[in-house]
């Protein structure tokens, strides 16, 4: 088995770099955003016994503050290459299929996503040039996609904002957790006072974490909080209520909470969502000053048409959540591994209708 990484300005050079160097034949098994820009990919080739194996090229450097979380979207396909790495029987995969622009847009389609979209990838994964279907459609993401997970290893605060059941209080609980394992101070704050049950099921989290909370009734309190947890070195995660950040007037209302001196807004919109209702949603948390989103629910849908929508806007992709408990964690998605979902997902669906 030989191992290769490879660094480049953007998905496409990578892969093609891949191709030329290793062959048609190279498995990609990670890729990430490289630290200082671009993108860092990792492959894998089988070689035949009677070759006399090459040395792996050594990887980059990459520093702990860099590792945010597990890849989940990978796991299958990193634990088939470790069976073949151990020789061992590799598990159910999905094969690799040629490149179909006819193909891709029935996928595309199936998991719901916008027309304009649908055709903007289509047309971009069919200029690659790439003969794989999973690859080409990684490039065309690549195109479209930021990624940005968060940086926990510094004081700051995060302002999470989104609409009604996106799953906020629960990703404050991840975020306050994951800093904790980075033997981080948090504190967390609540700022929806009114709400039934909200500061009880934060309470709930802070107890079980063994971390401070505070409620912040309004702007005011809430610059004070933030100060206070600045004073301490603590990371503050804020808590708020739901909303429509599509309505001027209640949108409003939020501008003081994210105009706040150190508070960086992240929104948090749900995969289960309407794709279109999903997009406009993004661009209004947007107005706001948000730069980041956190997506919420993958695990609870098939079609992922509105995660795909909201990492296509503009806003970096931070992070998403494919568990409702505190134990679930942030993943961070790439092109790659979102491609891999969206086609993998695309053929689970057509195999169950069949049976």
């Amino acid at each position: 088995m030989q191992l290769r990484t490879f660094l480049a300005k953007d998905m496409r050079e990578a892969l093609a770099n891949v191709r030329s160097e290793m062959g048609d034949e190279a498995v990609i098994i990670a890729s990430e955003k490289a630290k200082g820009g671009g993108v860092m990919v990792r492959a894998a080739l089988d070689r035949p016994q009677s070759e006399e194996p090459s040395a792996p090229e050594p990887a980059p450097e990459v520093q702990p503050s860099e590792i945010v979380a597990l890849m989940s979207f990978e796991d299958k396909h990193r634990a088939d290459l470790m069976r073949r790495l151990r020789g061992e029987p590799a598990g159910a995969t999905t094969a690799s299929a040629p490149f179909g622009r006819a193909e891709l847009l029935t996928i595309l389609r199936g998991h719901r996503l916008p027309d304009a979209l649908t055709h903007d990838f289509a047309k971009t994964a069919e200029q690659s040039g790439l003969k794989d279907m999973t690859l080409a459609l990684a490039c065309a993401l690549d195109r479209r996609m930021k990624i940005a997970p968060l940086d926990i290893s510094k004081p700051g605060a995060f302002l999470l904002l989104g609409p009604n059941g996106a799953g906020k209080t629960a990703v404050a609980a991840k975020i306050a957790a994951h800093a904790r394992l980075k033997h981080r101070f948090v504190k967390l704050i609540a700022t929806d006072a009114e709400g039934a049950g909200a500061v009880a099921r934060l309470e709930a989290f802070a107890d079980h974490l063994k971390m401070p909370l505070a409620i912040a009734e309004n702007a005011e309190a809430l610059a004070k909080a933030v100060g206070d947890a600045a004073k301490e070195n603590a990371l503050a995660v804020i808590d708020s209520a739901g909303f429509d950040p599509r309505n001027a007037k209640t949108r409003t209302a939020f501008q003081a909470l994210a105009m706040i001196e150190g508070v960086e807004a992240l929104g948090v919109v749900s995969a289960c969502g309407d794709a279109e209702e999903t997009t406009e949603i993004a661009a209004a948390l947007s107005l706001l000053g948000a730069q980041r989103l956190i997506v919420t629910g993958v695990d609870l849908t098939r079609r992922l048409g509105a995660l795909v929508s909201a990492a296509a806007q503009g806003l970096s992709l931070a992070h998403v959540t494919r568990s409702p408990f505190v134990a679930g964690g942030l993943e961070t998605l790439t092109p790659l591994s979102l491609a891999r979902a969206l086609i993998d997902a695309s053929r689970s669906a057509d195999q169950g209708s069949a049976q």
